[in-house]
Protein backbone atom coordinates (compact mmCIF):
# COMPACT_ATOMS: atom_id res chain seq x y z
CA UNK A 1 0.00 0.00 0.00
CA UNK A 2 0.91 3.46 -0.63
CA UNK A 3 -0.07 6.54 1.26
CA UNK A 4 -0.37 9.81 -0.65
CA UNK A 5 -1.04 13.38 1.15
CA UNK A 6 -1.09 16.29 -0.82
CA UNK A 7 -1.06 20.42 0.93
CA UNK A 8 -0.32 23.41 -0.61
CA UNK A 9 -3.88 24.33 -2.26
CA UNK A 10 -5.55 27.47 -1.56
CA UNK A 11 -7.38 30.60 -2.93
CA UNK A 12 -4.69 32.93 -5.07
CA UNK A 13 -5.45 35.36 -7.45
CA UNK A 14 -5.22 34.90 -11.37
CA UNK A 15 -1.47 35.52 -12.11
CA UNK A 16 -0.26 34.23 -8.62
CA UNK A 17 1.68 30.99 -7.98
CA UNK A 18 1.20 28.45 -5.53
CA UNK A 19 3.54 24.68 -4.35
CA UNK A 20 1.10 21.74 -4.04
CA UNK A 21 3.37 19.27 -2.58
CA UNK A 22 2.75 15.46 -2.15
CA UNK A 23 3.88 13.06 0.66
CA UNK A 24 4.36 9.44 -0.14
CA UNK A 25 4.38 6.62 2.77
CA UNK A 26 4.84 2.94 2.49
CA UNK A 27 6.51 1.83 -0.19
CA UNK A 28 9.95 2.39 -2.08
CA UNK A 29 8.82 5.68 -3.50
CA UNK A 30 11.58 5.44 -6.81
CA UNK A 31 9.44 2.52 -8.19
CA UNK A 32 6.45 4.90 -8.34
CA UNK A 33 5.30 7.12 -11.20
CA UNK A 34 3.86 9.83 -9.94
CA UNK A 35 1.38 12.24 -11.45
CA UNK A 36 -1.28 15.25 -10.58
CA UNK A 37 -4.74 15.39 -11.89
CA UNK A 38 -7.17 17.71 -11.24
CA UNK A 39 -11.11 17.75 -11.13
CA UNK A 40 -13.33 21.28 -11.40
CA UNK A 41 -16.61 21.00 -10.96
CA UNK A 42 -19.22 18.96 -13.62
CA UNK A 43 -15.83 18.15 -15.50
CA UNK A 44 -13.82 14.88 -15.85
CA UNK A 45 -10.76 14.16 -13.89
CA UNK A 46 -7.91 15.62 -16.22
CA UNK A 47 -4.29 14.88 -16.39
CA UNK A 48 -2.07 17.59 -15.11
CA UNK A 49 1.68 16.34 -15.17
CA UNK A 50 3.41 12.92 -14.18
CA UNK A 51 7.03 11.89 -13.58
CA UNK A 52 8.50 8.56 -14.44
CA UNK A 53 9.35 5.87 -11.86
CA UNK A 54 12.98 6.14 -13.17
CA UNK A 55 13.37 9.58 -12.87
CA UNK A 56 14.15 10.22 -16.43
CA UNK A 57 11.04 11.72 -17.91
CA UNK A 58 8.35 14.21 -17.03
CA UNK A 59 5.02 15.20 -18.96
CA UNK A 60 2.66 17.57 -18.95
CA UNK A 61 -0.70 18.66 -20.18
CA UNK A 62 -0.65 21.32 -23.11
CA UNK A 63 -2.42 23.70 -20.71
CA UNK A 64 -0.06 24.00 -18.24
CA UNK A 65 3.30 23.59 -19.91
CA UNK A 66 5.32 25.92 -19.09
CA UNK A 67 3.41 27.41 -16.37
CA UNK A 68 3.59 24.43 -14.06
CA UNK A 69 6.89 22.14 -12.93
CA UNK A 70 6.59 19.04 -11.84
CA UNK A 71 9.44 17.86 -9.27
CA UNK A 72 9.99 15.04 -6.98
CA UNK A 73 12.69 14.30 -4.11
CA UNK A 74 12.98 10.87 -3.49
CA UNK A 75 15.05 10.92 -0.80
CA UNK A 76 11.86 12.51 1.02
CA UNK A 77 9.41 10.68 -0.98
CA UNK A 78 7.75 13.65 -2.06
CA UNK A 79 7.14 15.13 -5.24
CA UNK A 80 5.83 18.81 -6.03
CA UNK A 81 3.99 21.06 -8.39
CA UNK A 82 4.91 24.73 -8.14
CA UNK A 83 2.43 26.62 -10.40
CA UNK A 84 2.94 29.82 -12.26
CA UNK A 85 0.39 32.51 -13.93
CA UNK A 86 -2.45 30.77 -12.29
CA UNK A 87 -5.43 31.61 -13.93
CA UNK A 88 -9.19 30.76 -13.19
CA UNK A 89 -9.12 27.51 -15.63
CA UNK A 90 -6.87 26.09 -13.01
CA UNK A 91 -9.71 25.86 -10.67
CA UNK A 92 -10.11 22.55 -9.51
CA UNK A 93 -9.38 19.93 -6.83
CA UNK A 94 -5.71 19.02 -7.41
CA UNK A 95 -5.13 14.79 -6.36
CA UNK A 96 -1.94 13.26 -6.69
CA UNK A 97 -1.30 9.50 -7.95
CA UNK A 98 0.78 6.51 -7.83
CA UNK A 99 1.50 3.55 -9.51
CA UNK A 100 4.76 1.32 -9.87
CA UNK A 101 6.65 1.02 -13.24
CA UNK A 102 4.56 2.84 -15.83
CA UNK A 103 6.00 4.32 -18.67
CA UNK A 104 4.82 6.11 -21.74
CA UNK A 105 2.42 9.63 -22.15
CA UNK A 106 -0.15 7.49 -23.15
CA UNK A 107 -0.45 5.63 -20.40
CA UNK A 108 0.47 8.16 -17.93
CA UNK A 109 -2.41 10.51 -18.30
CA UNK A 110 -5.12 7.87 -18.24
CA UNK A 111 -6.13 8.12 -14.41
CA UNK A 112 -7.58 4.51 -14.70
CA UNK A 113 -4.05 3.13 -14.30
CA UNK A 114 -3.29 4.73 -10.82
CA UNK A 115 -3.94 2.36 -7.79
CA UNK A 116 -2.99 4.77 -5.45
CA UNK A 117 -4.52 8.60 -4.97
CA UNK A 118 -4.46 11.62 -2.14
CA UNK A 119 -7.50 12.82 -0.98
CA UNK A 120 -6.95 15.89 -2.94
CA UNK A 121 -6.35 19.82 -2.40
CA UNK A 122 -8.47 22.53 -3.41
CA UNK A 123 -7.01 25.39 -5.82
CA UNK A 124 -9.17 28.07 -6.54
CA UNK A 125 -7.96 31.05 -8.58
CA UNK A 126 -10.27 34.35 -8.79
CA UNK A 127 -10.04 36.74 -11.78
Amino acid sequence: QVQLVESGGGLVQAGGSLRLSCAASGRTFSYYTMAWFRQAPGKEREFVAASTWSGGSTYYADSVKGRFTLSRDNAKNTVYLPMNSLKPDDTAVYYCAAQARIGGISTMRNPEVYNYWGQGTQVTVSS
